[in-house]
């Protein structure tokens, strides 16, 4: 009998009545199997005697004598304060709406206690404590079970629920069906890593005889998610491998197609000014390699901002194209779409690629012309945003499909552009590097390239805070670099005033710099709400040096290419998230010129907030950058799948438990390359577990 197969009611558990039931159905546990999969949080060690002088290293766990009751009061409220002693020290209870206690802990009595103690009003104190009577000699079992002299589970807690209660039943759970409940990793695992079988681990995570029992039960049942994640990868990676296609045999392995470049290819690197960086030219291998391979790439491409990807998937184009096919590359935002389709205009349509732009917003009269020529194959390669997989698109041969900024789309949204082909080819970019431990989970079934190096010319952008009432200081600064002829941003957090938040908006601001502090310059305002054409326009002037200070939201924070713009102001920085603080800062900095970002924080600063400010000062490099944000906001967030339900682990961690995660990623793999279809004896119990829904932990995929 393997946990999954404990689908029984927890009414099936003894003791339980109807009021436990619905308190633990409330916290999503309605089956044996979820009770028992219901890991503590924390456990604290009873097992060990801890006298109160030493309250200040750790909490006390101690037998104690009680000398005294007194009473204070507090408004019309009289709190009871117990004196107690132990072979060491003196101390105080105080007993907060607990004046029952005074008939629990009787004076002279003797009893266990545990809590945490503090030094205040010149004596020890402590107002979260427990204790429990010490059974005299030849009283006998009292039938109820100590929370003393053992490791005692911390379970997070939901309405209704105790810790008591779930202590008893899990105990219950434990004592009724652990005992014949099989082993789900390998046995070769279990012996090679010294884990415990699966009906131990159960036993000791929610109830330890040991500090070293309890690390091995975490080690186990630690491992075996991680592992079952990599499984579930490593098969959605082998049938995406399965899918054949229309392209042939291909050339698998060929040195020369790691190697040499297509004709069209090569003809774009030829009219370009600059050659590229070691880290575009392993990326262009890469991809090479992949589409001309039997089966559909599925390539994810990362790099810090302004590291060359557009470029590098525009090769990657011009490799389908010339084979015959269509490309598409989506964008979030029109901006970022636009800005693509002009760059692909300018340096693919001399070289007779017909490329075409896309989004919602074009007009009836030409988006039928337009959908007609990329039906029919007229259009080599089309850029733009969702619009890209509406209805009515059709496509004659889509072969490659690109995602810019991957992380803005949900995985459904990813998948309904890639119906529009035949197993096309996939190929992902960040410009939000993902972390190691991300890319081995949630991006796990797809390969990695990593652009780390930036054009040569290119200077760090150095990065400054500042208070808010220091912010003259900001303007000055920037008024010397406009003019030496350069240009700036300046980000708020709001559109338009909110008078219920203190927060500074592009609207109100706009106003203030072109008529206040910079009246001798163009000032101009972008955000989301005005007309797609407006912001064109507006962005094209930039670019052409007419406007020279450019007011924003966020709305700027990818794509936008401006050399010559050499100060990014970010307002209320501490309101913008990680990744938006670095793509802000990534607009700076794009030629030779020394470029610089202020990051203006608010008086009333949060320690969320501290955190990432410090992180972006300390920190120019997107992939450390990456791994902070990780550890903030999680890997929902950052791999765009929270709304899927993708990624909830029970008790691993995939920071914390990176090391163990890539070897259970190295032997997930290798069991499914040798034994795809878990056929083998030895793999019986992984293909069993895989049958269920699901499959393990708390893991939903």
């Amino acid at each position: 009998m393997f946990l999954r197969e404990l689908t029984m009611s927890i009414d099936h558990i003894r003791g339980a009545g109807p009021a436990s039931i619905h308190a633990l159905a409330n916290a999503g546990i309605t089956s044996v199997a979820n009770l028992l999969c219901r890991y503590p949080r924390d456990w604290e060690d009873r097992s060990k005697t801890i006298p109160l002088k030493d309250f200040r290293l750790f909490p006390v766990c101690t037998i104690i004598r009680v000398l005294a009751h007194d009473w204070f009061s507090t408004g019309n409220t009289k709190t009871l304060k117990v004196y107690v002693e132990d072979d060491t020290a003196q101390a105080a209870l105080v007993c907060f709406n607990r004046s029952f206690m005074d008939k629990q802990l009787l004076v002279g009595n003797v009893y266990r206690l545990w809590g945490n103690f503090y030094y205040k009003f010149g004596e020890i104190q402590a107002t979260s404590f427990e204790v429990e009577a010490v059974p005299v000699s030849g009283s006998g079992n009292t039938g109820k079970q100590s929370v003393f002299g053992r490791i005692l589970p911390i379970y997070p807690l939901n309405t209704g629920l105790s810790q008591g209660m779930l202590r008893k039943f899990i105990h219950q759970a434990l004592t009724q069906y652990a005992g014949p409940i099989e082993n789900e990793l390998p046995q070769d695992i279990i012996v090679r890593d010294k884990l415990f079988p699966k009906s131990k681990a159960l036993k000791a995570i929610h109830f330890p005889e040991s500090l070293e029992e309890l690390e091995i039960a975490k080690q186990t049942l630690i491992y075996e998610e991680l592992f079952y994640l990599e499984v579930l990868v490593g098969r959605r990676s082998m049938e995406r491998r399965s899918a054949m296609g229309n392209r042939g045999p291909g050339k698998e392995g060929s040195e020369q197609n790691l190697i040499h470049l297509s004709s069209l290819q090569q003809r774009l690197l030829d009219r370009l000014p600059f050659t590229l960086t070691p880290g575009q030219q392993e990326a262009v291998a890469d991809i090479n390699r992949d589409i001309d391979y039997p089966y559909p790439m599925a390539r994810l491409l990362q790099g810090d901002v302004g590291s060359g990807k557009t470029l590098v998937s525009f090769l990657g184009a011009l490799r389908v194209i010339e084979q015959g096919g269509q490309a598409a590359l989506l964008a979030p935002t029109e901006l970022l779409a636009r800005q693509h389709a002009e760059t692909a205009a300018r340096l693919l349509e001399p070289l007779g690629i017909r490329p075409a732009f896309l989004t919602g917003n074009i007009r009836s009269s030409g988006r039928l012309g337009l959908l007609k020529s990329l039906g029919s194959g007229e259009i080599d390669l089309v850029v733009g945003t969702h619009a890209l997989f509406s209805r009515d698109v059709i496509y004659k041969d889509l072969r490659l499909v690109v995602v810019d900024e991957q992380h803005r789309f949900g995985v459904v949204q990813r998948q309904a552009v890639m119906a529009k082909g035949e197993d096309p080819h996939l190929l992902m970019m960040s410009a939000t590097p993902i972390p190691r431990t991300l890319a081995l989970t949630v991006f796990g079934d797809l390969e990695v390239s990593v652009i780390r190096d930036l054009p040569p010319e290119r200077k760090p952008v150095r990065t400054h805070l500042a208070r808010e009432s220091n912010e003259t200081k900001v303007y000055d600064f920037v008024r010397n670099e406009l003019a030496a002829g350069r240009q700036a941003y300046f980000v708020y957090p709001l559109i338009e005033a909110d008078a219920n938040r203190s927060l500074k908006d592009t609207e109100t601001m706009a106003e203030r710099l072109a008529g206040v502090i910079f009246p001798e310059y163009t000032v101009a305002l972008i955000h989301s709400r005005l007309d797609e054409e407006d912001k064109r326009k507006t962005m094209e002037y930039f670019r052409r040096g007419n406007i020279r200070v450019l007011v924003a939201t966020s709305v700027v924070e990818v794509g936008v290419d401006v050399p010559n713009a050499t100060c990014m102001v970010i307002e209320h920085a501490e309101r913008f998230g990680l990744s938006a603080l670095h793509q802000l800062r990534g607009r700076v900095g794009r030629g030779a010129i020394q470029s610089y970002c202020f990051l203006v924080y608010s008086e009333a600063l949060t320690e969320d907030g501290k955190t990432r400010l410090k992180v972006m000062l300390e920190n120019a490099d997107g992939f450390v950058i990456a791994e902070e944000d990780l550890k903030l906001r999680g890997p929902g967030h950052i791999a765009g799948t929270e709304q899927s339900g993708y990624f909830t682990l029970g008790i691993a961690d995939p920071i914390r438990d990176a090391a163990r995660l890539e070897q259970a990623r190295a032997d997930a793999f290798t069991m499914l390359e040798k034994d795809p279809d878990l056929s083998s004896p030895e793999y019986q119990c992984v293909a069993q577990v895989l049958s269920r829904t699901p499959p393990f932990g708390n893991v939903g995929l």
